[in-house]
């Protein structure tokens, strides 16, 4: 598409995402890589919290959490999901809809050993998104399995990655008097190829 230019050119939707992230990077003072991540729970509910995205693959996006979360259980639920991705500095966003799929094995565990030690003893200590009696309890919680698991502790089984591999993504650019520049990438279920269109701000 001609009209395509600049920030917004390019074949690969996962490319030019890659690039926005890289420059937000730059620009952005705290987590650049934050994305609002949407569930719906079993009656059709919908639910969103803010999550950090750890990766964009040639094919989808990764981020990490508690397989025994309220999250996690709405994403294995429905297996869909939806995010957005927003950067006041640069004044962009990034939209994505789509499936979801559990990432786990060597990956999850080389993600999860490149982690602080005190992020991966939390990762043991917090039943993720479940009542808490108390921040004292959960600091106990936190000594204890130091306590057990060491300085280098594994990956918990109830913890890894998910994959979003979207059907839908649309980079969005502040334009001036509102009339932004929107650009839908859709993917074609049959061929999986991307169709590219240009939406109305």
């Amino acid at each position: 598409m001609a009209d395509r230019e600049g920030i917004f050119a390019g074949a690969d939707p996962f490319a030019i995402a890659k690039d926005w992230l890289a420059e937000a990077t730059e620009a952005e003072v705290n987590d650049p890589n934050a994305i609002a991540l949407a569930t719906v729970d079993g009656e059709g509910l919908p639910n969103v919290r803010m999550v950090l995205l750890k990766d964009i693959m040639t094919d989808s996006f990764v981020f990490y959490t508690n397989y025994e979360s309220t999250k996690a259980g709405e994403l294995d639920l429905s297996g869909k999901a939806a995010f957005v991705m927003h950067w006041k500095s640069l004044r962009r966003q990034i939209r994505v809809r789509g499936t979801i799929s559990r990432l786990e094995g060597a990956e999850a565990d080389s993600y999860f050993a490149s982690r602080s030690l005190k992020s991966r003893l939390g990762a043991w200590a917090s039943q993720q998104s479940r009542p808490l009696a108390s921040r004292a309890a959960l600091m106990a919680e936190v000594a204890k399995v130091t306590a057990t698991k060491g300085m280098n502790p594994s990956r918990p089984p109830f913890w890894g990655g998910y994959r979003v591999t979207p059907s839908e993504i649309e980079f969005w650019a502040d334009g001036a008097f509102r009339l932004h520049d929107r650009f839908r990438w859709t993917r074609n279920p049959e061929s999986q190829t991307w169709i590219t269109q240009r939406l109305n701000p």
